[in-house]
């Protein structure tokens, strides 16, 4: 399999991307999926979600104060 950045890949591989994507090679082609859980059930007008890439996760955290840790209770992915 090739990838979008022209690396070849065996069949029956996995790699994760730059973008937190896991892909696997197999004989019908590359498939990519996110690596994360986005929350979506949490308070909007009091906090903000922050993607850190490096560890591919979500931080829903007080707009007002990034030290406080907000309740998430729905998260897709």
């Amino acid at each position: 399999c090739s990838d979008s950045k022209g690396e070849l890949h065996e069949f029956g591989s996995k790699w994760r991307t730059d973008d937190c994507l896991d892909c696997s090679c197999s004989k019908s082609g590359i498939s990519c999926c996110t690596s994360y859980g986005t929350p979506v059930d949490y308070d909007t007008e009091k906090c903000i979600k922050i993607f850190n890439k490096e560890t591919c996760t979500y931080k829903v955290v007080e707009k007002d104060d990034h030290s406080k840790e907000c309740v998430v209770t729905g998260w897709v992915g």
